[in-house]
């Protein structure tokens, strides 16, 4: 059996052909199929594959990461004011009003 040829390229520089294999290969989308590929230099990159014909690309793609800090996060959508309170805090809470009514 032949091997096929392995071919990296960027989403932006795909043919039209690879394009709709992409699409057809991904119709909900490729978002759980990015895979992180490390270079030899320690850099790195994330891409996808698809086979078109008797290729296999492994096609680049850009991928947002959200790497805000809390502050950050708080600043663009607000902070949650709500005291949430933990089951155990609520039970501790509760056991110290009835030991104080045990002791009236």
């Amino acid at each position: 059996m032949e091997q096929k040829k392995r071919v990296v390229v960027s989403y932006k520089n795909c043919s039209e052909e690879v394009l709709k294999a992409i699409k057809e290969a991904y119709p909900m989308g490729y978002g759980d199929a990015v895979i992180k590929v490390d270079k030899p230099n320690g850099d790195f990159f994330h891409a996808i594959t698809v086979d078109y014909g008797d290729v296999r690309y492994l096609v680049k793609v850009d991928v947002k990461i959200d790497n805000l800090t809390e502050e950050e996060f708080e600043k663009q959508f607000g902070s949650n004011e709500e005291d949430v309170s933990s089951p155990e805090s609520k039970d501790d809470e509760n056991i110290d009003n009835i030991a104080s009514h045990d002791d009236e």
